[in-house]
């Protein structure tokens, strides 16, 4: 890991070379990278031949300083140059750290935002002074303990209600890891705009109120508590951090016994949702409100029987899955504009985008150049999987491009579809519904936002059968006329118009799909057989 901060790659094929070095190590949390190590590479990033860091490399600042004071009198081309060198040097320097994306989930008035503002405060993201104006702002609205929440919340809407609407985004980072934060809406009515933020999260941090009262009406049916960690589920989120919030209430003072009520009521509910708890699941209290155990681990005289670590810590340990930086590009795209030209923002879930390189806008089949790209808010010259950029795009008009187009490598294109057979798992059906063919429903599968329609239920697994039943006795099954809740069924799904999705088993991310009416969610599933490539139809 130690190779990134003490030589600035010197072209992009090294660049290259570093990907294939980070991804073949696991990022470890022990980074060999010592903050003034960094901070000396920095400063070497002003200059684009910095030598490695070390005593001389101040007196080399200066020296380049000077260079760059006698090239300002020859023309600005070469300036630019050497500031957007710089940029791609800082970029490297820059990668040591993971890029996590975590999405706050759970039900409405848990503190999910207020305890993001609290992580932005006390990692640095915020001032004191822009605290004191919104703790003035929520005084005015006789709203006190929501000053937090302003920090996330930032429509007007949001605040008077002290509820949040939308995906609210910020970015902070701990020692080892560059964080985005999507603080995810909890209302009810809110769910599709929870899934648009799950959907681009890696890890989700679950915000369980422990006030009396509250916690029940999260989780109890109705709850957001329950449908949100199915949702997290099934989106991909594959670690949860379970915080149970608002200890340091009245009610709780806390308390062990309550801490471990809802932990015991929790764990069997994860498990049913498919986390293996001992594995993708860690507990922890804390108090986003006032800040306790987020940063620093608690003093004892707080809270005497927890000696777990606190939630920086977490996250910042946490392990994730590698994606593939070499493998074909997948960026499945959330929202588009105009500046100058097309933009498109999304997450890249496969594959490493370069300026520069020519792609494909599916379903659409428009041939694009990259023209730009920004990371947050600084310029890169590429960026791998797992990254939240916004592209500029030649090549294609802002209004011929939507949400949940994808954008992919020429070579190796996404396939466009308008039916495919999935595997689903029925949660609740609305009363008096019946699982058949003929029905409808809203699909949601990564952005896209499409109604379908289930054509022919194909059969029903199972589960406790699958594992007794030798393949070669197994007779051809009648297909099902309808299904129930809880059951498991392989179906064929139509849509009316062309969606990009793959199967499961190749893209994960472009593969899992949930589905809605009237505001719940109906089933989760998976995508087990696109039809042939060049083919939308069986």
């Amino acid at each position: 890991m130690e190779h990134d901060a003490h030589a600035v790659p010197p072209s992009e094929d090294a660049t290259v070379d570093d990907w294939a070095r980070d991804d073949a190590e696991p990022m470890s949390v022990e980074s060999g990278v010592a903050p003034a190590e960094v901070a000396a590479a920095d400063s070497g990033a002003d200059a684009p031949f910095a030598p490695s860091p070390s005593p001389s490399a101040a007196v080399a600042a200066e020296g380049v300083k000077e260079i760059q004071s006698s090239l300002q009198s020859l023309d600005l081309k070469t300036n630019v140059a050497t500031q957007e060198d710089a940029h791609v040097v800082e970029d490297d320097v820059d990668e040591t750290k993971r890029h996590l994306n975590v999405v706050f989930i759970g039900h409405v008035d848990a503190g999910k935002s207020t305890t993001g503002g609290q992580i932005l405060f006390l990692s640095g993201q915020v001032d004191d002074r822009t605290i004191q104006k919104y703790e003035k702002e929520a005084k005015d609205k006789s709203r006190e303990s929501w000053y937090m929440a302003y920090i996330m919340d930032t429509n007007e809407e949001e605040r008077v209600k002290g509820k949040t609407v939308e995906v609210g985004r910020a970015h902070f980072e701990t020692e080892h890891t560059r964080f985005t934060i999507l603080d995810a809406p909890g209302h009810k009515s809110y769910v599709p705009n929870m899934i648009s933020g799950a959907s681009q999260a890696d890890i989700g941090v679950l915000v369980i109120s422990a006030r009396k009262g509250e916690f029940e009406t999260g989780y109890e049916r109705g709850g957001q508590t329950r449908e949100h960690v199915l949702l997290a589920k099934t989106l991909g989120v594959a670690k949860l951090v379970v915080v149970i919030n608002k200890m340091d209430e009245p009610t709780v003072k806390w308390s062990k016994e309550r801490y471990d009520e809802i932990e015991a009521k929790m764990v069997p509910f994860l498990k049913s949702s498919g986390y293996n708890v001992k594995k993708d699941v860690q507990f922890l209290p804390i108090s986003g409100l006032v800040g306790t155990n987020m940063k620093t681990r608690m003093d004892k005289s707080i809270c005497s029987w927890w000696d777990g670590p606190c939630l920086f810590e977490v996250l910042d340990r946490i392990e994730v899955p590698l994606r593939d930086p070499k493998g074909p590009v997948r960026m499945p795209i959330i929202d588009k504009y105009k500046d100058m030209g097309t933009v498109v923002m999304g997450k890249i879930e496969s594959g490493t985008i370069r300026e520069g390189d020519s792609l494909l806008v599916m379903p659409n089949k428009s041939h694009v150049k990259v023209v730009g790209l920004n990371l947050d808010e600084s310029k890169v010259r590429r960026a791998g999987p797992a990254e939240n950029v916004r592209v500029k795009l030649s090549g294609v008009e802002e209004e011929d491009v939507m949400a949940g187009f994808v954008l992919s490598s020429v070579a190796n294109p996404v396939g466009a579809v308008s039916e495919f057979i999935a595997q689903l798992q029925i949660l609740e059906l609305l009363d008096n519904a019946i699982f058949t063919a003929g029905y409808k429903a809203v699909l949601h599968i990564h952005s896209v936002v499409e109604e379908c329609e289930i054509v022919e239920l194909i059969e029903e697994i199972d589960m406790k059968k699958k594992k007794e039943a030798d393949p070669k006795k197994k007779k051809p099954k009648r297909k099902p006329l309808f299904v129930k809740n809880g059951a498991i069924v392989v179906c064929r799904i139509q849509v009316n118009n062309l969606i990009c999705v793959e199967k499961f088993s190749d893209f994960p991310q472009l593969g899992r799909f949930t589905l809605r009416t009237e505001g719940k969610t109906v089933a989760v599933g998976k995508v087990v057989d696109v039809p042939p490539a060049g083919s939308p139809t069986f």
